[in-house]
């Protein structure tokens, strides 16, 4: 059976139990709960149940395992970020990004490093795309005022 589409963009809790499964590769509910409750208070139950709805949105796979059902991600960590991003310039900016990056240009703090790479990765824009990837177009809301 293949993986169907993931639904959303997953909720906080949702996000930090699929980075725990990205980090690991897979995972079963234990582990990801182990490692969760290392950092929150978390219940065993929440974490089954959250691991499950994230399989019925398409986030997650599931498998049986020798002892237990074994979760890995449906999707790369990248691509997940990448709909998160481009669902928050949909909702917030209307599907421009212009207005997001002079925020972060105005307010953020950035240390050297971070700087020579944004600028980099600038230059190797306007000198067209990296082989294999396509610009990502987004769709316009129009506001009527």
């Amino acid at each position: 059976m293949s993986p169907k589409p993931a639904a959303s963009v997953p909720t906080a809790l949702e996000l930090e139990i699929l980075k725990v499964v990205w980090q690991r590769g897979q995972a079963t509910v234990r582990e990801v709960y182990l490692d969760l409750a290392q950092t929150r208070k978390i219940a065993y139950t929440t974490v089954l149940t959250m691991m499950g709805i994230l399989e019925q949105k398409g986030h997650l796979t599931k498998s049986a395992g020798e002892r237990a059902n074994v979760y890995r991600a449906a999707q790369p960590r990248e691509s997940v970020v990448r709909n998160m991003v481009n669902e928050f310039i949909t909702r917030v900016f209307s599907g421009s990004a212009k207005p997001l990056l002079v925020h972060l240009v105005d307010d953020a703090t950035f240390e050297p490093e971070e700087l020579a790479e944004i600028e980099t990765r600038l230059k190797e824009k306007r000198g067209g795309t990296k082989a294999g990837a396509p610009p990502v177009r987004r769709k316009r809301r129009t506001t009527q005022d």
